[in-house]
């Protein structure tokens, strides 16, 4: 075989394997909220309520869809707990964030009402050429309740974002912190509508 075939392969299996690689990694995109709801003092709900995460949670990693084949990845409870965390402190009076749900704990701190979120979320974009996902997708699971353990209900959100090429600029998760805002004011008014949560 000659040298100029031995280049020319070369270079096209280091092509293959480059084309490997940027295929098989995933783009890292935040879904942080923009906005979250406005806490007025004066309608709050006297009750003191827990939410319950981890650091598990936290350090939770998703990949989903984006555009031209790609990917992005993310961390859904980390990016998302202050949508959580906002959308109670516009109900009620006290909020705080528990590692588990264990009755002698949420007792003493005096929590009355104990949301445990389940987050699972959706991406995806037309786009051929570009990445950034331009749909995305929030389902959010609440069980709630009580500092005995004794459910109170089941809340379900559903929000969704979206956002066009032209708006990324550096902001590439755009459509997912779109969703993240709703996601938010969805909660809040999803708790509202369940007169024992008050």
């Amino acid at each position: 075989m000659s040298p100029l075939n031995l280049m020319q392969r070369a270079r096209l299996w280091a092509g293959v394997a480059t084309l490997a690689l940027l295929t098989a990694c995933a783009h890292p995109i935040g879904i942080g909220p923009l906005d979250t709801p406005v806490r007025a003092e004066a309608s709050l709900s006297p009750k003191k309520a827990a939410y319950v995460m981890t650091d598990a949670d936290r350090a939770r990693e998703v990949t989903t869809p984006g555009g031209g084949g790609d990917k992005v990845s993310y961390f859904p409870y980390r990016d998302l707990e202050k949508s959580i965390r906002d959308a109670l402190r516009a109900v009620y009076s006290d909020v705080f964030v528990v590692p588990n749900a264990d009755p002698a704990t949420l007792q003493a701190l005096g929590a009355t009402v104990v949301f445990t979120p389940v987050i699972t979320t959706q991406s995806a974009s037309p786009s051929l050429f570009t990445w950034p996902p331009t749909e995305f997708t929030i389902d959010l699971t609440c069980d709630v309740t009580d500092a005995s353990a004794q459910r109170l209900t089941q809340l379900k959100v559903q929000a969704r974002g979206t956002a066009e090429f032209a708006e990324f600029k550096s902001d590439f998760g755009l459509a997912g912190r779109r969703a993240a805002t709703r996601l938010s004011e969805e909660l809040k008014q999803a708790i509202l509508a369940q007169p024992a949560l008050r």
